[in-house]
């Protein structure tokens, strides 16, 4: 795509010519149209590779009872419903399908409860209330958004596991010498606890933003007219804050439905199967047409979800509660409970928020599982050599050297790191010209489908998008050869996996570049790529940077997206911790997701020096 390609020309012939040249070499519009054929190929192609895949047989089909008991000649390629059969409606539905699909529905409903009551009091309680040290709680209670969900489900696990199922006692039993019962160590309870101590965080963020936007005095006028204080919240503050509560609603609901991590490391152990961990089974088990089959009822249920929240929020009316006429936001009085709901503030952050960490990095020096004490303190799972004895004369870890000194841990790193550098580089690149393109050609249907392609990804769960690729790169595809097993499958569906999230990036930086800049650079002569580097990407360069870190930390912590694809070739740190937790080994894999925590936390104060953040400012001091 040269200069001369992208600038406008005079063309002879009709005026109506003319301007049809100009419009289509426009550098948004030839931009936009090459990026809408790159989505169709990594996004739109292998969802209807899966379909494709999942409605054909495949050469694994023949020991499939079905196939065998009929005699059916299974040719690959060919149209079948087999799938659809054991799936929806044979004597494994009820296993495969219908208890996964609702085990699912109930974790995702009960997480998106809790945590919606979670974050919303939090919330509450910080930007509304008189509580002391309010900035300061708020940063801690965004944490679990920065770092992934599934520590809280190992901290989980070293706490609350017994010896019947975990093989060791964790903290409960030995403090107190009783083992807990088998649901509260595994199943349903566990996973929703832990998931809500995650997805809070998106509940917390949100609707403090709506809470910060609200004139206190709409409130305090409804008083003085009589109006009980029970009263002003479900008729005012309520119907306010409820386009945030949608959103969080839908934010969580749509997260929580595919999550793989915390439903894997605390279900699996005892056979309790979500959508997600069925699919990752049935993949494992060259079950691939059953998988993927799966994926798209989850694919279903996170758009019908995202959609059905359009839908509410685009009918609502719009409230309008700042002004330029003194906006005021007065703190609620807490009274003689403010200190009480302050230490039971500080309380929850300790123990959920701070604890799991603290559970984790002890449990990386103990050279035992199920011994706590000082004594069974040891530095070889960090720095340890191979081969290394314990106190009692035993092999520590198998013979595996500690984090520090091993070599498969460190090439695991390496990929993770240039996976999440090479993804962050292109996501952010990717994220500023489609954000150029979407802002500089906004109101063409050209821009509208460039990013509604864009923002398509998101509905995809990480674990059914990892099936996607799988589905489609397994094999020679057009020009691409087999890509499964390399590093560039990876990077891939990352990249692709990202698009959501730089193209929002790109796009608001972009807005804040108004197009009289370009069109000055234009009139002195200067041809796109000058205008491109010389002006608008110094203008939203530090929106480039904070894409770049968002994309890196989120690549690094990133589980249920690539446990499908990742070989021992290509295994990278988190897929290291989901095998290490499967082998019982958990100081090695709690050491390696302390490595991760510690990049995430480090990434995210990074992104807030070049953009700084907007709940901060909300909240005040």
């Amino acid at each position: 795509m040269s200069n001369i390609a992208l600038e406008h020309r005079e063309v002879k012939g009709s005026p109506f010519l003319r301007k049809l040249v100009r419009n289509l070499t426009m550098p948004q519009r030839i931009m936009a149209f090459l990026l809408i054929m790159l989505l169709i190929f990594f996004v739109i192609m292998p969802a209807i590779n899966l379909v494709y895949t999942s409605l054909t047989f495949s050469l694994s089909d023949r020991r499939l009872p079905q196939v065998v008991d009929r005699g059916i000649e299974v040719v690959p390629g060919e149209f079948t419903t087999v799938h659809l059969e054991r799936v929806f409606w044979s004597k494994l539905t009820n296993k495969m399908f219908l208890i996964p699909l609702l085990n699912s529905l109930m974790i995702t409903f009960g997480l998106t409860a809790l945590s919606m009551i979670i974050g919303s009091t939090l919330a509450w309680l910080v930007v509304r209330t008189n509580l002391p040290w309010k900035k300061g709680i708020a940063n801690f209670a965004s944490i679990p958004y920065i770092i992934p969900s599934w520590p809280i489900a190992l901290a989980w696990i070293s706490v609350f596991k017994n010896t019947k199922i975990g093989g060791s006692p964790g903290w409960f039993q030995f403090i107190f010498h009783v083992a807990p019962p088998d649901w509260i160590s595994y199943g349903i309870l566990p996973i929703i606890i832990c998931l809500s101590l995650h997805y809070y965080a998106f509940s917390f963020i949100t609707v403090s933003g709506a809470l910060a936007s609200i004139d206190s005095r709409l409130e305090e006028t409804a008083e003085l007219m009589g109006a009980s204080k029970s009263l002003v919240m479900r008729k005012i503050t309520l119907p306010l804050v409820l386009p945030a509560l949608l959103s969080a609603f839908i934010l969580t609901f749509s997260k929580g439905i595919g999550t793989f991590g915390t439903p894997a490391f605390l279900g699996l152990p005892v056979r309790f199967f979500t959508l997600s961990t069925q699919v990752y089974s049935n993949v494992k088990n060259n079950l691939a047409g059953d998988a993927y089959l799966l994926a798209i009822v989850m694919i279903l249920i996170s758009s019908l979800t995202i959609y059905m929240n359009v839908k509410v929020i685009g009918a609502r009316k719009s409230f309008v509660t700042i002004s330029g006429k003194g906006f005021r936001a007065n703190p609620v009085k807490l009274g003689k409970f403010k200190w009480v709901i302050f230490a039971l503030v500080i309380i929850f952050i300790l123990l959920f928020v701070i604890g799991p960490l603290y559970i984790l990095t002890w449990q990386t020096f103990m050279e035992r599982d199920g011994d706590y004490s000082l004594s069974n303190f040891t530095l070889h799972y960090w720095i340890g050599p191979d081969g290394a004895l314990g106190k009692a004369g035993q092999l520590l870890g198998e013979g595996q050297a500690g984090i520090l000194r091993n070599g498969d841990i460190w090439y695991a790193a390496w990929n993770s790191v240039r996976l999440a550098i090479t993804v962050s580089l292109l996501a952010a690149f990717l994220g500023i010209l489609l954000g150029y393109s979407i802002v500089r050609g906004r109101g063409t249907k050209l821009a509208s489908t460039l990013d509604a392609l864009s923002f398509a990804p998101y509905v995809f769960p990480g674990i059914a998008f990892g099936a996607v690729y799988l589905s489609m790169f397994a094999k020679p595809f057009g020009p691409i050869p087999a890509l499964y097993g390399t590093f560039s499958l990876l990077v891939l569906v990352s990249l692709a996996k990202r698009m959501p999230f730089s193209s929002r990036t790109g796009t608001s930086a972009m807005l804040q570049v108004h197009k009289e800049l370009e069109e000055a650079g234009e009139l002195v002569g200067a041809g796109f790529f000058k205008r491109f580097t010389k002006i608008i990407y110094p203008l939203t360069k530090s929106g480039f940077i904070a894409g770049l870190l968002l994309s890196f930390i989120t690549t690094m912590r990133e589980l249920s997206l690539i446990v499908l694809i990742v070989t021992p070739k290509t295994k990278v740190l988190t897929t290291m911790i989901f095998r290490y937790a499967e082998g019982g080994y958990h100081q090695y894999g709690d050491a390696i997701t302390m490595f991760v925590v510690i990049i995430s936390l480090s990434g995210t104060l990074l992104i807030r020096k070049y953009q700084g953040t907007g709940l901060a400012k909300g909240i005040g001091g």
